[in-house]
């Protein structure tokens, strides 16, 4: 389960989304998230599927990435679905039981949602597998520059390495687990209660060696010469190409498709 979490792992490519301004990926993942809260109805999610389509397929990434970025979360999409199946009512009562009541509108409010989780964790996977870190820690203090030039690089600075860390600490994690089974530990068997307590053998290595990493990680900044975004140059300048402006039109597309049917339909 941990080695399935593809959050912060980067695919490198030379495809047309590879090729995009780290800029673009960040505003069109915002735009993305912002399309499926305005779309209120299961054919808008048609719109989603042919965009998550053509942007998974022109970038290459293997399905399985986007399959393992999925698993974790199963049980949050599961839960959220079941929860709508037995809370909400409306509509024909397909199912009694007792104090059980499913109704075809809980049914509906269910699959949506869950297709709704589905498709945003999908999205957001693309930006990460496609963005090197660097790509997205300049494309992050561009879009940040309106609030201070320094300010913007030490946010994006931070958001980026927290990033970047986390399928670090996920090997970590995964060895630390390795070692603690070699030596008798049992972390599946039990109820909750027991696999958390079970826990704290792996939480305590764990913190030290990621206070190690940040430490070692300061001082390798430090030696070579970090002091900040003052005075900071780049070897590569963003800048913004046709097809970014192809991309955009493409989305643009999506948009207002998703707007016409939550209005018009």
């Amino acid at each position: 389960m941990i080695k399935d979490i593809t959050i912060g792992q980067y695919i490198p490519g030379e495809t047309f989304v590879h090729k995009l301004d780290p800029r673009t990926k960040i505003v069109l993942s915002i735009l993305f998230i912002a399309c499926l809260f305005i779309i209120d109805k299961f054919v808008g999610y048609s719109l989603i599927v042919a965009f998550l389509s053509l942007t998974i397929y022109t970038s290459k990434i293997p399905l399985r990435y986007l399959y393992k970025g999925l698993k974790p979360v199963f049980f949050l999409i599961a839960l959220t679905a079941t929860l709508n199946i037995f809370m909400i009512k409306g509509g024909e009562l397909l199912f009694s039981y007792g104090f059980i009541n499913i109704y075809e509108e809980g049914v509906r409010i269910a699959v949506f949602m869950a297709l709704r989780l589905i498709f945003l964790i999908m999205g957001t996977s693309v930006l990460t597998l496609t963005t090197s870190p660097i790509e997205l820690t300049d494309g992050i203090e561009k879009l940040l520059k309106p609030i201070g030039k320094e300010l913007a690089h030490e946010l994006a600075m931070m958001m980026t390495i927290a990033l970047r860390f986390i399928p670090t600490l996920i090997d970590e994690t995964d060895k630390i687990m390795m070692a603690q089974k070699a030596r008798g530990a049992d972390f599946e068997s039990g109820g909750i209660i027991k696999k958390a307590k079970s826990l704290i053998p792996l939480l305590v290595p764990l913190f030290i060696s990621s206070f190690r990493r940040a430490d070692e990680l300061a001082m390798a900044m430090e030696a070579r010469g970090y002091r900040g975004g003052a005075g900071r140059t780049r070897m590569k300048q963003l800048m913004f190409s046709s097809k970014d402006i192809v991309a955009f039109v493409i989305f643009l597309i999506l948009l207002i498709g998703s707007i016409s049917i939550r209005v018009f339909i």
